[in-house]
């Protein structure tokens, strides 16, 4: 019963959370695509700003990340062994 009491919990927990951060969208005399169309149009500057602020610094850095660790094995195979 513990089990479904914490399935329940995150389920409802997911739901508030999407009711939260949703957007309603009307529409005015039937025009669903202009409804649809200016919801979009006021979402696209603040994903564009996510992706700008967010996304590419995050992709960035974990390609400089792998571009080092890649050099600093590509150093280590070339480096001469030196005889004691």
């Amino acid at each position: 019963m513990k089990k479904y009491k914490k399935i329940a919990l995150v389920l409802t927990l997911a739901l508030m959370v999407t009711m939260l951060f949703s957007t309603t969208a009307f529409a005015a005399n039937g025009d669903v695509a202009g409804a649809i169309e200016g919801t979009w149009n006021d979402a696209s500057g603040q994903i564009k700003t996510v992706v700008n602020k967010v996304v590419f610094p995050a992709i960035d850095l974990i390609l400089a990340v792998f571009f080092f660790a890649k050099l600093g094995t590509a150093y280590f195979d070339c480096a001469p062994v030196t005889a004691m």
